[in-house]
C-alpha cells in the first residue's frame, strides 16, 4: 500500500492569491446501490466492496447495480397524491428526495434563504412513459400531456424548484454519461455570474433495465477500472447532488466547506475520431488542461484523480492517454494516485460524474484515499510505468504537505462531451465561539412517525460526536424547514441532549402540532413577591443583551438610591454566607424588591424583543404595571425606575403592613372583611388579595384559617394598594407629572380598570396615583384578554408562574391557552438561561415566529452536517402488464423495495389508506358522497372527508379540470376550475353545486 504526501515544493499561497473564482462544496446527497446516503458510500468505497446484484448466470447484462428502494417515495412530503406519486418517473422522486437532504445536509432551509437557489442535473434514460402508456386502464382520465409532465426528463430540475420554492436558473442537463458533472460546472458558472447564491447540482439514473451494447457490459458481473482482468463495465442506478455556492461566501456565513473547486472545464471531441461512440485523447486532454489552466494550478500539484474508468478494453486506455497527456511525469512515477468508484457501484450513467465528485471530496476531506475495487494487476495497455499514475486496490491515507490535498474528477460522456473538475481540501474552519451555556435543540416533522425518527437519529449522531452542541443549535434553528409537529430539548452538552431526545417521557421531549400561521404574543407582568437572589443570574453572565438592559436600571436605580442593584441581586458570596443572606433581607425590603422585579422585567422584555419576539399586547400586575408602561412606550427605562422607586420610598414610609391571598370571591370577602383592611386585589372568582395593617392581617387570616379557608402570607411586607397608602399618593403624583408618560404605542389593558388603555387616562398623573391606592381588577383585565386575544400565547415576563396560574384558573380560559415562563420560581433551582430557552422552544412550537440569528448574535456560528429528514416512504409502483386491472399501485412503506434477486417487481394495494388523524368527518348528502368520491379517486386515497381540501391531498389545476368533468358525467353539475379554487372541500363545493341548482 502506497501512502501519498504531496510534495513541499510548491507552496498554497503562491497559487491562491485570489479566491473569487472559488466555489465551496458546503453539503451533499447521495444514493447508490448497498448505500441510502453519502455516509453509507463512503463506507462502501472505503471498504473495497461492491454492492452489484448478479443473476446466477453470467453473460452481458447479468450483473446490475440497483437502487434500494428506489420505487418508494415520500409523496405527502412533496404535497403529491397517491396517484400523481404513481405517474411520477422514480428518477424524478429520487432527485427531488435528494435535492432536500442536500441542501439540509448544507444546512440551509430553502424557504428562508434570502437569495435565488438554482438546480442544475439530468437523468437518464427512462421507459416510464410507455410504462404508464401501458397502465392507462388503471388511470382513468389521466391525458398523455400529464404523463408526459410526470416522466419528461426537461422537467427533472424545475419540478425541484416548483416543489421547493427555488427562484435561482433550473437548468437540465443530457450528455450521456458525463452529465451530472456537466452540471456541476454549469452551476459553477452560473454561481461565479451571480445568477444564483446557493446551486444544487447532480444527476440520477434509474433505469429499467440494464445500459448499454454487449459489447461494453460485463460477461462476468464486475467493473474492473485499470485491471489486466477488465471486461467491461456494469449497469448501474444510483443518485448525488451537491451544494455549491461562492467559496467566499460560504466562509463568510459560516458554512461547513467540505472542498474547493478551484476550476472546471466542458468540451467535445468533435469529428476527428474513429467514431462518434469513440472516446478521444485529444478531446479529453483539452477538457483536463482547461480545467488545470482555471484553476491555476500544476497538475504536479494533484495527488489523486477519480477518473471516469469504466472498466471497458477501449475506454479505459484512451481516457489515461488523455490524463498522462496533460500531467506528464513531472511529479515522478506513481506520484498520483487514479481510482474510479465504478468498480464498487457499476456505472451509474448520468450519476455517476457527480458521485466521482463526492467520493473525491470527501478523500480530500478525510485524507483517505479508497482502493480501486477488483483491481489487482494493472492493464498492460495503460502502461502506467511511464505515466505519473498508480492504482491500488486499497485505501491509502493521504498526508497533508506544504500545501492542502488537491484533487481532480473526470468525467466522459458517449458522443464526446468531456468535463473535469479540480478540487482543493479546504481551510481549517475559524474557532467557535463557546456561546451560551445551555443549548435549544429544535425538530419538527410532517408525522409523528417522523419526529420520532428524527429525534433518535439525532440522539444517534451526537453520540461521539466531536461537534459543537452550539453548532448542532444553530444548524437546527436555522437550517431546517419549520413543520406542524414539533418538539425540542434544552441541554448543556450531548450527553443531556441524548437522553432528554431517548427518554420515552413525555416532559422530557414534549411535542406540540401547530396549526401553521404566525401566533401573536402576549407580555403579562406581575407584580411584587415572586423575586429572590439571583433571579436571572445567568443571563447576565450570558446574554450580552440582558445585561445592557439591566446595567441600564443599575445606573438609574444608583442615582435614586445610592446602591448598586447587583449587591443585591447577584452578590459574588456564596449561598449561606452572611454577604448573601444581607443580599436576600435587602430584596425582601419593598423599595428594593420593587426596583429589583421592575429591572429584570425590562431586562427580559428586551432580550426577548432581541430575539424576534414581540408583544402584540402587554398587561401588568400591580407594580407589573410599570413594566408593561415601558415596554408600551410610555416611559424609558430610567423613568421608570424613578417612579417604580418613589412607589417603594412611598411604602417603606407607611406603617407596618401585609398582604394576604384568600380563596374567597369579592362578595363574600365584603362580608367578613375586617373596616381597617381593603381588597387590595380581585384576581379570579375566588381569589383575591387582603391588604392592611400587619397585625390585622394576621388576625384575619388567624380567623379564616379556623374557619377552613386558603389562606396565604405573601412576600411582601407593606399594605400595597390599601388605605395605608394615602399620605403619599400628592407626592407620587407630583412625581408622575413630572415624568409626563407618554401614550402608549402598544395595546395595553390596564389591571386597574380591566379595560384597553386610552391615551388620554395612561397619560394622567391621578390614574397612576389611583392605580397605587385602588383594588387591582386583574380578573377583569384577564377576561378582557382572554375575550378579545385570537390564538395569542401568554407570556409570564419576571420570575415564577404567578400570572400564569391566573390566567389558568380564569374561566373564559381556553383548554388550549398557551402560557410561558421566562424565570422560573425560587424554588425550583433551575437556571434562567434553562428556563428562557424552555420558554423559548415552547413558544417557537406554538408558532411563535422566532428570529434564530438574533438569538446567536455576536458568536461565530458554523453549519454544520446533520441527520436530515426521515421520509415517511410509501412503494409507488406501476403493475406489470399481466397483472389484472384491479391490481393497485400504492403499498406500504418496504424494506427493500425489490425481491431477493433484486430483479422482479410485485403487485400491491388498491390505493393508499387515508390515515385518521381525528379531522375526518364523512360526507352528509348524496351531492357530498359524490363528490368525495370524486376526490378519494382523483388523488389515489380511499375516502375522502366532507372538510378535506382538494389541493391539500395533492390535486392540482390539471387534476380539477378533470374534477369538473367528471361531476358533470356523475351528477349533473356545472362547476368550473376557478369555483374548485374558491371552494376546495368536499362540502363547500358541494354547496355551490347546490346554489347553481336552485
Amino acid at each position: 500500500m502506497t501512502t501519498i504526501a504531496e510534495p513541499e515544493s510548491v507552496s498554497h499561497q503562491d497559487e491562491a492569491a485570489d479566491t473569487g473564482g472559488f466555489v465551496a462544496v458546503i453539503g451533499m446527497a447521495g444514493r447508490t446501490p448497498g448505500a441510502p446516503d453519502v455516509e453509507g458510500f463512503w463506507k462502501l468505497v472505503t471498504s473495497g466492496a461492491d454492492s452489484i446484484t448478479r443473476a446466477p448466470h453470467e453473460g452481458p447484462g447479468s450483473a446490475r447495480g440497483l437502487l434500494q428502494g428506489a420505487d418508494a417515495f415520500d409523496a405527502a412530503f412533496f404535497g403529491y397524491s397517491p396517484l400523481e406519486a404513481v405517474m411520477l418517473d422514480p428518477q424524478h422522486r429520487v432527485f427531488l428526495e435528494c435535492s432536500w437532504e442536500a441542501l439540509e445536509n448544507a444546512g440551509y432551509d430553502p424557504a428562508r434563504h434570502p437569495g435565488p437557489i438554482g438546480v442544475f442535473g439530468g437523468s437518464g434514460d427512462s421507459d416510464h412513459l410507455l410504462a404508464l402508456e401501458g397502465n392507462a386502464v388503471r388511470l382513468p382520465g389521466v391525458t398523455r400531456w400529464q404523463m408526459r409532465l410526470s416522466t419528461g426528463a426537461a422537467f427533472l430540475t424545475s419540478r425541484v424548484s416548483y416543489k421547493l420554492g427555488l427562484t435561482g436558473p433550473a437548468v437540465t442537463v443530457q450528455t450521456a454519461c458525463s452529465t451530472s458533472l456537466v452540471a456541476v460546472h454549469t452551476a459553477v458558472q452560473a454561481l461565479i455570474a451571480g445568477e444564483c447564491d446557493l446551486a444544487l447540482a447532480g444527476g440520477v439514473t434509474i433505469q429499467p433495465a440494464p445500459e448499454g451494447e454487449d459489447s461494453v457490459l460485463s460477461p462476468s458481473g464486475r467493473c474492473r477500472p485499470f485491471d489486466a482482468a477488465a471486461d467491461g463495465t456494469v449497469s448501474s442506478e444510483g443518485a448525488g447532488i451537491v451544494v455549491l455556492k461562492r467559496y467566499d461566501d460560504a466562509v463568510a456565513d459560516g458554512d461547513r466547506v467540505r472542498a474547493v473547486i478551484r476550476g472546471s472545464a466542458v468540451n467535445n471531441d468533435g469529428s476527428g475520431k474513429a467514431g462518434f461512440t469513440t472516446p478521444s485523447v485529444r478531446g479529453q486532454s483539452a477538457a483536463v488542461q482547461a480545467a488545470l489552466s482555471v484553476a491555476g494550478v500544476d497538475p504536479a500539484s494533484i495527488g489523486y484523480v477519480e477518473a471516469h474508468g469504466t472498466g471497458t478494453a477501449v475506454g479505459d486506455p484512451i481516457e489515461v492517454a488523455a490524463l498522462a497527456k496533460v500531467f506528464g511525469s513531472a511529479a515522478g512515477p506513481a506520484s498520483c494516485v487514479l481510482g474510479s468508484v465504478k468498480g464498487n457501484i457499476g456505472h451509474t450513467d448520468a450519476a455517476s460524474g457527480v458521485l466521482g465528485l463526492i467520493k473525491a471530496i470527501l478523500a480530500v476531506e478525510t485524507g483517505l484515499i479508497p482502493g480501486t475495487a477488483h483491481y489487482t494487476t494493472p492493464n498492460p495497455e495503460l502502461d502506467l510505468d511511464r505515466t505519473p499514475f498508480v492504482v491500488d486496490g486499497r485505501a491509502q491515507p493521504w498526508r497533508r504537505g506544504a500545501r492542502p490535498r488537491r484533487a481532480s474528477v473526470n468525467s466522459l460522456g458517449i458522443g464526446g462531451t468531456n468535463a473535469h473538475v479540480v478540487l482543493e481540501q479546504a481551510p481549517p474552519a475559524a474557532p467557535h465561539d463557546p456561546g451560551r451555556p445551555y443549548q435549544l435543540l429544535p425538530l419538527s416533522a410532517r408525522t409523528r412517525a417522523a419526529l420520532g425518527e428524527a429525534a433518535t437519529g439525532l440522539a444517534t449522531a451526537l453520540d461521539g460526536s466531536a461537534e459543537p452542541l452550539q453548532d448542532v443549535a444553530w444548524t437546527l434553528q436555522t437550517g431546517r424547514a419549520e413543520f406542524p409537529l414539533r418538539g425540542f430539548v434544552v441541554a448543556r452538552d450531548r450527553q443531556e441532549a441524548i437522553s432528554a431526545l431517548t427518554d420515552a417521557a413525555p416532559e422530557a421531549f414534549p411535542v406540540v402540532r401547530h396549526g401553521g400561521s404566525t401566533s401573536p404574543v402576549i407580555f403579562l407582568y406581575p407584580g411584587q413577591g415572586g423575586q429572590y437572589v439571583g433571579m436571572g443570574r445567568d443571563l447576565y453572565e450570558h446574554e450580552p443583551v440582558f445585561r445592557r438592559a439591566l446595567g441600564e436600571c443599575v445606573r438609574a436605580a444608583f442615582e435614586e438610591t445610592g446602591i448598586d442593584l447587583r449587591e443585591s441581586l447577584y452578590p459574588a458570596a456564596p449561598v449561606g454566607s452572611a454577604e448573601h443572606a444581607a443580599a436576600s433581607e435587602r430584596l425582601n425590603g419593598t423599595h428594593m424588591a420593587q426596583i429589583a422585579v421592575f429591572a429584570v422585567q425590562y431586562a427580559l422584555t428586551e432580550l426577548w424583543r432581541s430575539w424576534g419576539v414581540s408583544p402584540k399586547a402587554v398587561l401588568g400586575h400591580s407594580l407589573g404595571a410599570y413594566a408593561a408602561a415601558t415596554a408600551a412606550g410610555m416611559f424609558d427605562p430610567a423613568e421608570a425606575i424613578h417612579l417604580v422607586s418613589a412607589r417603594g420610598a412611598l411604602f417603606e414610609r407607611t406603617p407596618a403592613g401585609a398582604m394576604a391571598a384568600v380563596q374567597l370571591s369579592e362578595d363574600e370577602l365584603a362580608t367578613v372583611l375586617p373596616p381597617e383592611l381593603d381588597i387590595a386585589a380581585v384576581n379570579g372568582p375566588r381569589q383575591c388579595v387582603v391588604s392592611g395593617p400587619r397585625e390585622a392581617v394576621r388576625r384575619f387570616t388567624d380567623q379564616l384559617t379556623l374557619q377552613g379557608h386558603d389562606v396565604r402570607l405573601l412576600r411582601i411586607t407593606t399594605a400595597a394598594h390599601s388605605r395605608l397608602v394615602e399620605p403619599g399618593l400628592w407626592s407620587f403624583e407630583k412625581a408622575v407629572a413630572q415624568v409626563g408618560p407618554r401614550a402608549p404605542r402598544l395595546p395595553w389593558i390596564s389591571d386597574h380598570t380591566g379595560l384597553p388603555m386610552t391615551a388620554e387616562l395612561a397619560c394622567s398623573p391621578q390614574y397612576w396615583t389611583r392605580h397605587l391606592r385602588r383594588t387591582v381588577r386583574f380578573d377583569a383585565a384577564l377576561e378582557t384578554l382572554l375575550s378579545a386575544q385570537d390564538g395569542a400565547v401568554l407570556l409570564e415576563i419576571g420570575p415564577g408562574h404567578t400570572l400564569g396560574s391566573l390566567v389558568r384558573r380564569n374561566p373564559m380560559c381556553g383548554r388550549d391557552q398557551v402560557v410561558v415562563q421566562s424565570l422560573p420560581h425560587a424554588a425550583v433551582g433551575l437556571g434562567g438561561s434553562t428556563a428562557m430557552l424552555t420558554g423559548l422552544g415552547r413558544l417557537w412550537q406554538h408558532g411563535v415566529s422566532v428570529d434564530w440569528t438574533a438569538v446567536h448574535s455576536g458568536e461565530q456560528r458554523l453549519r454544520i452536517p446533520l441527520p436530515t429528514y426521515p421520509f415517511q416512504r410509501q412503494v409507488f409502483r406501476l403493475p406489470k402488464g399481466a397483472e389484472s386491472a384491479g391490481s393497485g399501485m400504492v403499498s406500504p412503506p418496504s424494506a427493500a423495495g425489490t425481491t431477493a434477486a433484486g430483479m422482479e417487481e410485485a403487485a400491491s394495494l388498491v390505493v393508499t389508506h387515508r390515515e385518521d388523524d381525528g379531522t375526518y368527518e364523512a360526507p352528509v348528502g348524496e351531492t357530498e358522497e359524490a363528490l368525495a368520491g370524486l376526490f378519494a379517486r382523483l388523488t389515489g386515497i380511499d375516502r375522502a372527508g366532507r372538510h378535506d381540501h382538494f389541493f391539500e391531498l395533492g390535486g392540482d389545476s390539471l387534476t380539477a379540470n378533470r374534477l369538473c368533468v367528471a361531476a358533470r358525467e356523475l351528477i349533473g353539475a356545472q362547476i368550473s376550475v376557478r369555483e374548485v379554487l374558491a371552494a376546495p372541500t368536499v362540502a363547500r363545493l358541494a354547496r355551490v353545486v347546490r346554489e347553481a341548482g336552485t
